[in-house]
Formats: C-alpha cells, sequence, structure tokens
C-alpha cells in the first residue's frame, strides 16, 4: 500500500496540470464545441476520401471495402488517442527559440513528462469518436468469425497502436534539438505516417511497403492487425501473423524514443549558455 500510494504521490503534480488543462478548455462551452467539431471535420474530409475511392474499387489492397474501412478506422482511433496524450510535444521548438525550456529543466520533475502535460487538448477527442462510428459500422461486416481472441484483438489494437504513435511523437520531439526547426520534416513522420497506416500497406510498392512496416512501423498498428481480424492473408514480406507482433513493435519504438530523447536532452544548451 505505502508503495501504491507513493506513486499517487509522485502523479499528483501531472494530474493537477491535467485536471487545470481541461477546465481552461472546457470553461468556454460554445468555443470548445466549435473546436470538437473542427475535428470531427478533419475526420470526415478523410473518411470522404477513402469512401470515395471505395465506391468506385470492389476493394483495396487485398481487402473488400469493409476491411479497408477498418483499417481506416483502427489506424484514426490509435493516432488521435496519441494526438491528444502527446501530440502538443511537438511544440517544443517555440520552448527552445523562447528559452522557456530551461524552466522545466529546473523544475525536479522529468522534462518529457511535464511536455505532455503541458497540453491536454480535448478538441482532438472529435476525431476520435468519428472513427469510433467508422469502427463500430465496419467490424461487423469485416469480421465474419468472432472469437473471443479476435475481441480482445480489435479492442487492444487502437490502445497499443496509439502508444506505437506516441513514441513516433517523442521521437519526432526529440529530432528538433538537433533540427531545432525541423517540423515540417518530422511531420512527415508523424502526421504522414497516420496518413499510411489509415491504407492496406499492400497498396504500396515493395520499397515503401517496407519503409512503412520496418522503418515508421504504421502498418502495424491497424493493417496488419485487420489482416488478422478478417482472416485474409497478407502481402510479399508481411505475413499477417506479424499483427500479433504489435505490441512488441511498439515497445520497441519506446525503447527508441526514449534513447533518443535522452541524447537530445544531453545536446541542449540552454538560453544561458
Amino acid at each position: 500500500m505505502g508503495d501504491v500510494g507513493g506513486v499517487a504521490e509522485r502523479l499528483r503534480p501531472y494530474r493537477v496540470l491535467v485536471r487545470s488543462r481541461v477546465r481552461a478548455q472546457t470553461s468556454y462551452r460554445a468555443s470548445f464545441a466549435l473546436d470538437v467539431l473542427g475535428n470531427v471535420g478533419i475526420g470526415a474530409i478523410e473518411f470522404v476520401e477513402i469512401y470515395t475511392i471505395l465506391t468506385r474499387v470492389d476493394g483495396l489492397g487485398g481487402l473488400d471495402a469493409s476491411g479497408a474501412l477498418l483499417v481506416f478506422a483502427l489506424a484514426n482511433v490509435a493516432f488521435s488517442l496519441a494526438d491528444l496524450a502527446v501530440g502538443h510535444v511537438d511544440e517544443r521548438p517555440r520552448y527552445l527559440r523562447a528559452g522557456t525550456l530551461d524552466a522545466f529543466l529546473l523544475r525536479p520533475l522529468p522534462v518529457l513528462a511535464q511536455l505532455m502535460t503541458a497540453d491536454v487538448s480535448l478538441k482532438r477527442l472529435g476525431r476520435t469518436a468519428l472513427a469510433l462510428v467508422v469502427l463500430a459500422v465496419a467490424a461487423p461486416t469485416a469480421v465474419s468469425d468472432w472469437t473471443p481472441g479476435r475481441v480482445a484483438l480489435l479492442v487492444l489494437t487502437p490502445l497499443v497502436g496509439a502508444v506505437l504513435f506516441a513514441a513516433l511523437f517523442v521521437v519526432a520531439s526529440a529530432c528538433q534539438f538537433w533540427l531545432v526547426d525541423g517540423s515540417e520534416l518530422t511531420n512527415s513522420f508523424t502526421y504522414g505516417g497516420s496518413y499510411a497506416a489509415s491504407y492496406p500497406a499492400s497498396v504500396y510498392g515493395v520499397v515503401l511497403r517496407t519503409v512503412f512496416a520496418f522503418v515508421v512501423p504504421a502498418a502495424f498498428v491497424a493493417y496488419l492487425p485487420a489482416l488478422l481480424l478478417t482472416g485474409s492473408p497478407g502481402p510479399a514480406g508481411l505475413p499477417s501473423w506479424l499483427g500479433w507482433c504489435t505490441p512488441v513493435v511498439a515497445l520497441l519504438a519506446w525503447a527508441v524514443a526514449g534513447l533518443t530523447w535522452r541524447a537530445g536532452l544531453r545536446h541542449h544548451t540552454g538560453a544561458g549558455g
């Protein structure tokens, strides 16, 4: 019990910060509602894009329309949850240019944890809600044989995918210690990875398929688990059983993220030298 109490006490500053951010955003309800609707609109535009493609073809990348929509929904739920939790860490270059990152260094708390709790954009839940609606519609049609394992896989896939995307956000933020103003480059891996994960990896050529599987592991977020859910075979080099490896890939991604972040923090020179 003492250990649990100690952990709760260490987490208390972060809980206070998150609660204050949430109260600040929800205090103006009309503005908050418009922000949420705006994010629903962003998700809707992406959905219309893939829906338009699917109305003109019988399938996509070896999956039928419902299977392709399942990939889209799983990827968007995962990315929107990661974006909600840690997406704002890509604002760290602003702290670097202003010299305010030093304030985080002076506090007796981990810098990365402070950045993660520096903002919580609840408006991003709008995109999550839309993706969940698409998931609820697509999953019963795409999956014909429900087993306890597939039910567990369906529930865990977007959560593990969110952990994987969160690691990509941290790596992108850590790279800014060297790039300083290279957010457009790092966004190509975070937001670009989200876009790539929304489509079956088999639609890409061999080179891109390899990049989005083993460099930026977007294929593990939704496509490979969707193959397991639908019972579809994977393309050459991406067998469906790799979908069970998504938790391992997420852990490896966080190991890389942790090493990159620590290396970047050691490289950082404060505003005072």
